[in-house]
């Protein structure tokens, strides 16, 4: 554990937020012999190795576990699944995040050479840092610059009557060990879809609310008709274009809608999005707007308009994804350290929604793309129609599409929906950041049978 802080401290960077990125830039930072303080109120690793990415998508693994034995029936004869939450649970707690202590994290930061300080992180003026600990208040100067990683925390819309009650958020779900018998999901985003599935498979009944008039609202349109027709068919109630007036509980929830109608549950998740931790870091003391939803960022992670001020992660509102938040880690380590590039370039942004199919998808999506002014050619190929799909046969429901400039034949965008979308969006990645031909991608050999194979259908059917 770290030891007692002094009341004042000197180091060349001080990272606020172990996150990630955070985490990775503090400890690289330090294995390259600069002076580093890090900083963070909870655990070191931050959202996704203890409520976010890695314990949902074991929940999730196991859940498509319970799918692909339902499906038995159809391909290979007879199969009775019998779901058994408590792995699941044991696993998250014992494997992903040792009963959500970061001890582990913490040593490996300090072994790589960084100091910690558990506490919250503040801004003082450029390259300055006050820590507020359990021991007292410890000043840190920065003499080369302070990164903000602060990330993001869940949103709670205010909703009449939901503050009172024992509504979830994603960080008291991963917690849970005895399932409900009903489960209503406030949100039918990435987070929300993800969970209300994986729940579902385990026998909970799931109702997904989502007030837009669509399930995932980011992505292509055909991609959240595919996830809607597939949840349905699991059983799963989707109510879209409704909002939520009020929530009541009472030995369970009463969620009423802007319909009339209501929804009961024995449980409710909110995942209505997230919100970011910049409200009281100090974005004053170093001349920025303090009511800042994210941070503007030149291409060395610089924070536009500060000094020696350099921002990572959800802040930057390029994408809350770990890997982004990685990715512009990296970033500004060849900056701190004196390096030369490559920049930020954030034409190929990648993301996977880990539904059952999976969505990935890589940049502009068509509406986007048209709204950009682009001349836009799309072409689709249906994944059931595929030589993988058919030989697939159950669960193979997905789609490939890909959007084009039309004007300098390449692709700006694409999403694969199906069995390991996110996997099929890889090659689609590199040619949306690599700006690969139209032509050179036509001219390309598809291993024959996979999924990815479609692909090659969807890029002759750009019209």
């Amino acid at each position: 554990m770290p030891d007692t802080p002094e009341a004042a401290l000197e180091a060349d960077v001080v990272v606020i937020g172990l996150g990630p990125g955070g985490e990775h830039l503090a400890a690289s930072l330090a294995r390259a012999g600069l002076s580093v303080v890090g900083v963070d109120r909870r655990l070191v690793g931050g959202e996704c190795p203890y409520f976010g990415c890695i314990p949902s998508k074991m929940m999730i693994r196991a859940a498509d576990a319970l799918a692909e034995g339902r499906r038995v029936p159809a391909l290979a004869g007879e199969s009775e699944v019998r779901p058994d939450w408590t792995a699941v649970a044991d696993r998250i707690r014992d494997e992903a995040t040792d009963d959500w202590d970061d001890k582990v994290a913490v040593e490996r930061l300090e072994k790589a050479g960084a100091r910690f300080l558990r506490g919250t992180g503040r801004l003082d003026g450029p390259g300055r840092v006050v820590v507020t600990t359990a021991d007292g208040e410890v000043t840190v100067a920065a003499s080369r610059g302070v990164v903000l990683n602060t990330g993001t925390e869940p949103a709670v819309p205010p909703i009449l009557g939901l503050a009172g009650t024992p509504y979830w958020t994603n960080r008291d779900i991963v917690r849970v060990r005895d399932l409900p018998a009903s489960l209503a999901v406030l949100g039918g985003g990435a987070i929300g879809c993800e969970l209300a599935q994986a729940f579902a498979r385990f026998g909970v009944e799931v109702t997904v609310i989502e007030a837009l008039d669509r399930i995932l609202g980011p992505e292509e349109p055909e991609a959240s008709a595919v996830v809607h027709k597939a949840f349905e068919a699991e059983g799963i109630t989707v109510r879209t274009g409704v909002g939520v007036t009020a929530v009541s509980h009472e030995g369970a929830f009463s969620i009423g809608l802007a319909d009339g109608t209501s929804v009961g549950a024995d449980a409710l998740l909110v995942a209505a999005g997230r919100r970011t931790n910049l409200g009281d870091i100090g974005l004053d003391t170093v001349g920025l707007d303090p009511a800042a939803r994210t941070l503007a960022v030149t291409k060395k992670m610089r924070v536009k308009g500060a000094k020696r001020l350099w921002a990572i992660g959800d802040i930057t509102g390029k994408g809350a994804f770990t890997h982004m938040s990685m990715y512009q880690a990296n970033v500004a380590i060849r900056d701190l350290t004196g390096e030369d590039g490559p920049w930020a370039d954030y034409r190929a942004v990648s993301r996977a929604t880990f539904t059952d199919p999976e969505v990935g998808s890589v940049g502009m999506t068509e509406d986007q793309a048209r709204r950009a002014g682009i001349r836009v050619g799309v072409g689709t190929a249906a994944l059931p129609e595929s030589s993988r799909g058919w030989l697939h046969k159950v669960g193979n429901d997905g789609v490939v599409k890909v959007v084009v400039d039309l004007d300098r034949d390449v692709l700006v965008g694409a999403t694969a929906v199906g069995p390991s979308g996110g996997e099929i969006i890889g090659m689609l990645v590199t040619a949306v950041h690599a700006e690969v031909p139209l032509a050179t991608l036509r001219g390309m050999h598809f291993a024959y049978p996979t999924f990815h194979r479609a692909i090659e259908t969807a890029l002759s059917a750009v019209s």
